[in-house]
């Protein structure tokens, strides 16, 4: 779909999804996961897809250069990175750090020179250390939502239960029951069909004799199966329906970034946030981009990234979103999609209102979507909840009730304040740069003077 051109980018925000890796096993009632590592193929195809976004993003000749971007030496103040370290093991975070290889290779102006008049440049040639964020999905929701989500799990149950589940399963049973000689004694049930996918999925690109045994349709039959499985468990009917819950946990990081982009005194025109394939079904379930491309709603490819652009129009106004999509190796450049039902690209207020509403800003609001009150990190909000509420019905006697009231209420805020601390649910003082996370820091006005 093609775009005008007629605006100035004034940052973006990206989603990218890790490159290949070993065999990758998850629960299919909770979708618990096992470890896995990365491949070097995985690595090329990230590093691949960092040059990629280099070339579109960090050339001064490219339409959507970000403008005062460094181009050669990295510079913190204008990125910011993070990447899911649970969802797995570190495949993710792996990844990230190949796509930052690619966005900021090596250069030889990687050096310091010493006081003797030494210059000594960072080894492998000048290799640049970006930082990036690692998030553990014990301590922090935001990139696995889905992760010890009750009423997610429910909502997983509830489809297997369905009478859509049902008919597939009858419909699909004598594919089926053809795979047991492709599968190592992995079940043939419906419920498990992406741990049928992936285990095919790597023996057929990393196993030449199982590649050559699989009969020609067998791949695509088996993926359009996850497709249908996966995307039915990870979308919902409704935007801020549970089914959504790795795309409503999300949204505070893209509306973050989208901030952090406008903030006129501190401006960060680059975030990058790597996932897995979850939060991508979610997103394009939510944003209508699915319904309105078929072949999207399901599984994206290995090294599959979004780029959320903000763009200035020439006329002024607002500024808008483009939405833009590279299904990994598939396509050679982003392609640019309508969404939220509209044409073209969208006010980044009509963003805003569409999904601020369903974000799921913090741990306590998880805790609650999700009904969890016992897995890390709820049950120290719990503990305190509990706590606190014990505290504040004091067994004294009347005589002493005034004298220890005001201790006790203390002591309820303080063990509260400790526990919100510790949940990153409250911040005391000025630890360092701190960048916004909150889609109330949006200041909208006009830009196109500046």
């Amino acid at each position: 779909m093609s775009q005008d051109t007629d605006n100035e980018i004034l940052g973006v925000v990206l989603l990218v999804r890790h490159g290949d890796r070993q065999g990758f096993y998850q629960d299919p009632d909770t979708y618990t996961a096992t470890g896995t590592v990365i491949t070097p193929l995985g690595n090329q195809q990230e590093y691949m897809l960092g040059s990629y976004l280099r070339s579109v993003y960090l050339n001064q000749s490219s339409p959507s250069y970000l403008p005062g971007m460094s181009t050669g030496l990295f510079n913190p103040a204008q990125v910011f990175i993070q990447a899911d370290c649970g969802d797995e093991g570190g495949v993710i975070y792996d990844s990230c750090v190949s796509v930052t290889q690619g966005l900021w290779p090596a250069t030889l102006s990687n050096n310091v020179t010493l006081a003797n008049g030494t210059t000594i440049t960072a080894p492998l040639g000048g290799y640049q250390y970006v930082p990036i964020d690692a998030v553990d999905p014990s301590l922090s929701t935001t990139l696995e939502g889905f992760t010890n989500c009750n009423t997610f799990n429910t909502h997983t149950t509830d489809f297997y239960n369905s009478s859509i589940f049902q008919e597939m399963a009858e419909q699909s049973a004598p594919f089926l029951d053809s795979l047991p000689p492709y599968l190592n004694g992995r079940s043939v049930q419906l419920e498990n069909m992406w741990n049928i996918f992936d285990f095919m999925n790597v023996n057929n690109i990393h196993n030449a004799t199982f590649a050559e045994a699989l009969p020609p349709t067998y791949m695509a039959q088996v993926q359009a199966l996850a497709n249908w499985h996966e995307y039915n468990v990870f979308s919902d009917q409704s935007i801020g329906g549970i089914g959504n819950i790795a795309g409503t946990t999300i949204l505070p990081s893209i509306l973050s970034g989208f901030a952090n982009i406008m903030n006129s005194t501190n401006p960060v025109p680059l975030s990058i946030t790597a996932i897995s394939y979850k939060p991508f079904i979610s997103l394009f379930n939510m944003t209508g981009v699915a319904s309105a491309n078929p072949s999207l709603a399901g599984i994206v490819n290995y090294a599959a990234a979004v780029a959320l652009e903000l763009r200035q129009p020439s006329g002024g106004g607002e500024p808008v979103i483009r939405f833009n999509f590279k299904n990994g190796t598939s396509d050679a450049a982003f392609v640019t999609y309508n969404f939220l039902n509209l044409t073209g690209d969208v006010p980044l207020s009509a963003f805003i209102n569409a999904v601020a509403p369903v974000a799921v800003n913090t741990t306590a609001d998880w805790c609650s979507v999700c009904a969890n009150t016992q897995d890390m990190p709820c049950s120290p909000l719990a503990l305190a909840t509990a706590q606190g509420e014990a505290a504040a019905r004091p067994k004294i006697s009347p005589a002493g009730a005034g004298v220890l009231g005001a201790g006790l209420t203390l002591a309820v805020v303080v063990l509260m304040g400790i526990t919100l601390v510790f949940l990153g649910l409250l911040t005391i003082g000025k630890f360092g740069r701190r960048r916004s996370r909150h889609p109330s820091a949006f200041v909208l006005k006009d830009t196109s003077s500046m």
